[in-house]
């Protein structure tokens, strides 16, 4: 079946709105043997339907997101019911959902929520449990110029109604047209550390001749490999990329590194802090992301002035003085306050010059140190230097020190 994606409104466009859809919506649909073969982004207005009928020519299934609300420029599905040939009708029991979402919140609803309880008699209601503006199936119509058109969703904009309605109410729907199950499955494993042409050299012909689809997708610090075949056959490149790769494999079942290393954690039972300047905090944030962080992450000092350093941590002016804030020296004194301060097992610290301005000669912008304070081991410090604008080098710098600890854990579990 071949499915195509139509995101509206334009806030996406003037990039007011970061489009994730199509990630979450490919994401979804590839366990289930279904892959997305176009996407387009349309403003709100004449354009949804201009994509529509582009897309139902090529198409057996159209998710069209955006543009169900109670506003005027919410018009999809308007201009969906008028290409379909379809009138609208108030529908009762939608409209009695919508009053009782209002009710629960103490809030009156104006006249213009009417809007979102109109639908076609030929479309199935998918039901929003969090938010106003219900979803709409549509099988297959026959139109008025006699083409028929293709399987229709139009979806609400917001991912957090977006994600559950899909999940719950368009997917099994999806599931039920498939003639048979999924025969490919896919695998994703996370790296770090290596860049994807070294990874496609250490691994890309011997995985093509496995006959399975090898992709890669690059960001900050890491490279995902992706597999797309039958099980059976990713089973078997398993061996060859964890050999191959070593302790640049994060994760064979796309973790993320924050993920990776909370659960590590927490399967030892041991705890962390962090010290963060040139980051700013950012190092505590991935560390918060996975759920039940809270079993190993107890506590982050953000202390990016000299006299936060000195101040909250205790470290001594004449080292600040002396070595320089951007130094080894203050990234160990850094780690090893804040594990003591904390009572933590482990402590990371960074100190950088993230840019556009500092750095000196013998520390240009760019560059990071990064600081682990562990029981029973020397406070082990690496510096990097990355060649970057300023939120690439917290980023980097987030992941190198999350890539320490993760590498540290495995060379010295606890006994």
């Amino acid at each position: 079946m071949r499915v195509e994606v139509i995101n509206t409104g334009s806030e996406l466009l003037l990039g007011q709105v970061l489009n994730t859809h199509l990630k979450f919506l490919a994401d979804s649909l590839l366990p289930i043997g279904l892959r997305i073969d176009r996407q387009v982004t349309v403003p709100d207005g004449p354009a949804i339907t201009s994509a529509l009928h582009d897309a139902a020519a090529r198409s057996d299934v159209v998710l069209i997101t955006g543009g169900l609300g109670p506003t005027t420029d919410d018009l999809t599905r308007d201009l969906v019911a008028a290409y379909l040939g379809l009138d609208l009708i108030l529908d009762p029991l939608i409209l009695a959902t919508i009053e009782a979402y209002f009710a629960r919140r103490g809030i009156t609803p104006t006249s213009r929520i009417q809007r979102q309880a109109q639908r076609p008699l030929a479309a199935t209601v998918l039901q929003n449990d969090h938010g106003t503006a219900p979803g709409l199936y549509f099988p297959p119509i026959r139109r008025p110029d006699s083409s028929l058109s293709p399987h229709l969703f139009l979806l609400p904009g917001p991912p957090r109604e977006l994600h559950p309605m899909f999940t719950q109410r368009a997917l099994p729907i999806l599931i039920s047209l498939l003639p048979s199950p999924p025969t490919n499955t896919m695998l994703t494993y996370r790296t770090t550390g290596l860049g994807e042409s070294a990874i496609e050299a250490l691994l890309g012909e011997s995985l093509l001749n496995l006959g399975i689809e090898v992709g890669y997708c690059a960001r900050l610090g890491e490279v995902d490999l992706r597999l797309i075949g039958p099980t059976a056959t990713l089973q078997s490149a398993t061996p060859i990329i964890t050999s191959r790769l070593g302790s640049h494999l994060v994760s064979k079942e796309n973790l993320s590194l924050e993920m990776v290393v909370i659960n590590q954690l927490i399967a030892t039972r041991q705890t962390l802090s962090t010290a963060e300047s040139c980051t700013g905090g950012l190092l505590a944030h991935r560390l918060t992301n996975p759920p039940g962080a809270s079993a190993a992450f107890t506590q982050s000092f953000v202390t990016y002035s000299n006299q936060a350093k000195h101040h909250t941590l205790g470290i001594p002016t004449e080292l600040l003085e002396s070595a320089g804030p951007v130094s080894a020296p203050v990234a160990t004194a850094m780690a090893e306050a804040a594990r003591h301060l904390a009572s933590t097992d482990h402590a990371l610290a960074t100190t950088g010059f993230a840019g556009p301005t500092g750095g000196t000669p013998a520390h240009p912008l760019g560059t990071v140190f990064i600081a682990l304070a562990s029981p029973h081991l020397p406070t082990v410090v690496e510096r990097h230097t990355f060649h970057t604008d300023r939120e690439s080098v917290k980023i980097l710098a987030a992941q190198a020190a999350l890539d320490l600890l993760r590498r540290s854990l495995l060379l010295h579990p606890p006994t």
